[in-house]
């Protein structure tokens, strides 16, 4: 037999509801009130839905729609909510369902029947779209300062190992030589593209659905370009349904949000396979490594696993947001009421796994000399000797790769590098190659001929190194 569960009754269940009480003549069921109350997480947004209140009680007053005194109490009452919610004094209501008749009724409790002025000329529909494109207005810039510290963080660490030689990978097999500054400085190029679509989702989001109200406007002489001014967005919406009903600034957010994520994760993963024995190329601190509760001599890379999981979430709450208004009508429905915890989870899981990220890139100590031994492996300058015989031969390069592989099958026959066989036994292969073939199979020689725009010689990297700085520090 299942258990009922006791579930508080509103306050006003034996009565109407403060909000529609004129329609209804009874009070909403326990369970109506338990599925219809968003105050659990929308309590978030209380300072931008005090900020879009000050800003239409002002225009209101401006327009002579409602009088300067009632305007200046508004606005005095408004800001001691918000102090009173920021020292933890403010009581939240479920039965008041939403952070907007939270605000409104105790602004009643403060300055009595004025507070009643305030909801002239709006609806909750552009209240509540106005308070969340402020918000994820704020979680756009600050994804945008989280990422530019971890772009500071891999910069820094590029200049240190400009010159420090590693093995570049494709298909996770030894490919050609690289430096450890150059593939660190791949990483804040993606972040960089990262933070330009942040600046492009501000940009086009920075619309003010103010004064649309609930879908067509409103009859009363508002000033839409004020109140716009005053919240900081570049314009008013300019179509009252598509101002309402409009998510696309929290799905475009979650979206950058995602492919941040992504590359976060493949960093990510790159650290958890580089902290290994296999690897040895990374050393965590302390801080961002943890142990095993059996095995004492673990030291295990949680961190980054972590941040490599939480890719999923982010992406996971974008399509939850994505799969909510595919199915919606003109122009809101309660559906959209499920957006902010989608957004909020963004918004917090971006914050720490950028902070978490940070935090590992600083405090990484590289292994620079196993990484140049590595790099040395799996014939990783049979390119450079190609393209020596190109150079020095002037042999097309599909001849030049096939005399190549030769000699790579004979060194691995031999259980040698390149590198180590003679002269006599590269000239049974092709007979032109000379004593200077040697000059370019070493890998710092390899590194240090890829001098072409965006290649890995070291001269370049400490340009990039400076380049990346003046672009996105």
């Amino acid at each position: 037999m299942t258990e009922k569960k006791n579930v508080k009754k509103p306050d006003n269940a034996q009565g109407t509801s403060a909000m529609w009480g004129g329609r209804f003549s009874a009070g909403p069921s326990a369970v109506m009130e338990a599925i219809n109350a968003s105050i659990g997480f929308d309590q978030k947004l209380y300072a931008q839905d005090i900020q879009g209140s000050k800003a239409h009680a002002q225009m209101l007053a401006d327009q002579g729609i409602i009088s300067g005194d009632d305007a200046a109490a508004i606005i005095k009452g408004l800001d001691d909510i918000k102090s009173e919610i920021e020292s933890g004094s403010f009581e939240f209501k479920a039965a008041l369902e939403d952070i907007h008749m939270n605000v409104e009724s105790r602004l009643r409790e403060l300055i009595g029947d004025a507070a009643g002025r305030l909801h002239t000329a709006r609806s909750r529909n552009d209240q509540v779209a106005t308070d969340l494109k402020l918000w994820v207005r704020d979680a756009l810039d600050g994804m945008d300062r989280d990422i530019k510290a971890l772009q500071k963080a891999l910069i820094d660490q590029a200049e240190k190992h400009a010159a420090s030689v590693m093995p570049g990978f494709t298909h996770m097999q030894t490919a050609q030589p690289v430096t450890l500054g150059h593939h660190l400085l791949a990483y804040v190029e993606m972040l960089g593209r990262d933070r330009s679509r942040v600046k492009d989702a501000r940009a086009r989001m920075n619309e003010s659905p103010l004064g649309a109200a609930a879908l067509a406007g409103t009859s009363f002489p508002i000033d839409r370009e004020k109140t716009a001014k005053a919240l900081g967005f570049d314009r008013p919406a300019a179509n009252s349904l598509d101002a309402v009903s409009d998510r696309d600034f929290a799905m475009e957010y979650m979206s950058a949000a995602s492919i941040a994520a992504v590359h976060l994760s493949r960093l990510a993963e790159e650290i958890v396979l580089w902290c290994s024995d296999q690897f040895g190329y990374v050393r965590l601190s302390d801080e961002f490594s943890t142990g095993s509760s059996i095995m004492p001599q673990k030291r295990n890379p949680d961190a980054a696993e972590l941040v490599r999981a939480k890719a999923g979430r982010v992406i996971g709450m974008l399509n939850a947001l994505m799969i909510v208004m595919k199915g919606l009508p003109m122009t809101y429905g309660k559906d959209m009421q499920d957006d902010k915890e989608p957004v909020f989870e963004v918004a917090d899981t971006m914050a720490l796994s950028l902070a978490a990220m940070t935090g590992m890139i600083e405090g990484a100590v590289f292994n620079a000399a196993r990484m140049k031994a590595d790099a040395g492996k799996g014939f990783s300058t049979a390119t450079d000797l190609a393209d020596w015989l190109v150079r020095t031969l002037a042999m097309p390069f599909r001849d030049a790769h096939h005399v190549t592989g030769a000699l790579v099958k004979m060194a691995e026959q031999k259980g040698c590098g390149l590198e180590d066989l003679s002269l006599d036994d590269m000239r049974s292969i092709e007979k032109g190659i000379t004593e200077d073939v040697f000059g370019v199979l070493g890998v710092d020689n390899s590194v240090a001929s890829r001098r072409s725009f965006g290649g890995t010689a070291p001269e370049n990297v400490a340009r990039q190194v400076q380049d990346a700085r003046a672009r996105w520090l």
